[in-house]
């Protein structure tokens, strides 16, 4: 688990298939899929979000995010 107050520039993790990260206060931060395929959903919002490899999502909520992988995946966060 990370979060915002950790001040990472830029973290990647190999994920194995059913693994997951748990976000804290990171909205802003940029999630990169670059292998496989991964679920993210966020607290309070009601659409989740499925990233396969080059895709990119925002967090855009504080509190809570989840990042799953659905396959063996490589992933990485970039704080704003």
């Amino acid at each position: 688990m990370f979060g915002a107050g950790d001040h990472l520039a830029m973290l990647t993790i190999d994920l194995q298939r059913g693994k997951l990260v748990r976000v804290r206060e990171g909205a802003g931060s940029t999630v990169t899929a670059h292998a496989g395929l991964v679920w993210i959903t966020e607290q309070d919002n009601l659409r989740d979000v499925v990233l396969q490899g080059g895709q990119s999502f925002t967090l855009g909520r504080p509190g809570l995010a989840l990042v799953q992988a659905f396959s063996d995946a490589s992933i990485s966060f970039e704080s704003k």
